[in-house]
């Protein structure tokens, strides 16, 4: 029982992406939720591959890590004159899964289910999350994110820096809806479109008690030993595949 309380400490929340300012303590730019303008009829619709996307997840305890995925169900992206103007992906909550537990059935399906339950993604309330796109434009090194100081254990999160994808070309950004709470990201993305095919990869640091997901938060870290929170940062990543309707 104890390793078990152990675990679901670890777990975490996710996606995919969190503060306002940038000197608030996290990583992502976070803000309130922007308008999402029209997109034009002309714009062509590129259809996501769900198989080919995915979500992942790394949630850090002072004693341990915790990593797994989140599936992509479906969405699109559109795009119009060679730049993407628009688009929304949907992701299954509900469908969240442990990698790092793989040789442990039991506890890992234990830990499954208390990442779906009302401590943190209360799946059976909010089965899905979804990304809607604001804008996407090109990254320059101005765009780059400043690291958050965390609580010093041998497990800390990686910062922005050390987890943030190679070589980003754009900045994209977007509203998240998760557990009911919609909110603004930003953050560094490689995005590429040739042969009809859209792929954008990203990894970045989000601040998960911003969608109330705040089990084991660091808000109480002083009454609590080292293993009884969880590091409000989440690692988190995305592969995104589309490709054009005629392909």
């Amino acid at each position: 029982m104890k390793n078990l309380k152990l675990l679901c400490l670890l777990a975490l929340p996710l996606l995919v992406a969190s503060c306002g300012p940038k000197s608030g303590g996290t990583d992502a730019e976070v803000s309130e939720a922007k308008e999402v303008e029209e997109v034009s009829a002309s714009a062509a619709e590129y259809t996501v591959d769900a198989a080919s996307s995915s979500v992942s997840w790394i949630g850090s305890k002072p004693v341990g890590k915790h990593n797994g995925s989140i599936p992509v169900r479906n969405g699109s992206i559109k795009v119009e004159n060679g730049d993407i103007v628009g688009g929304s992906v949907i992701i299954d909550v509900a469908g969240i899964q442990n990698d790092d537990l793989a040789d442990d059935s039991t506890m890992q399906a234990k830990l499954v289910g208390h990442l779906k339950s009302p401590d943190f993604f209360a799946a059976d309330e909010f089965p899905t999350a979804e990304f809607v796109v604001t804008s996407v434009e090109p990254y320059t090194t101005a765009e780059a994110v400043e690291d958050k100081e965390e609580i010093e254990f041998e497990y800390k999160p990686a910062s922005a820096s050390e987890h943030m994808i190679a070589s980003p070309t754009h900045k994209i950004t977007g509203n998240l809806t998760m557990r009911g709470t919609t909110l603004s990201v930003s953050f560094p993305a490689n995005v590429s479109m040739e042969n009809g095919t859209i792929r954008a990869q990203a990894k970045f640091n989000i601040d998960r008690t911003r969608w109330g997901l705040k089990y084991g938060e660091e808000a109480t870290i002083t009454e609590k030993a080292k293993d009884k929170f969880i590091y409000n940062t989440v690692n988190v990543g995305f592969d995104l595949v589309a490709s054009a309707e005629s392909m």
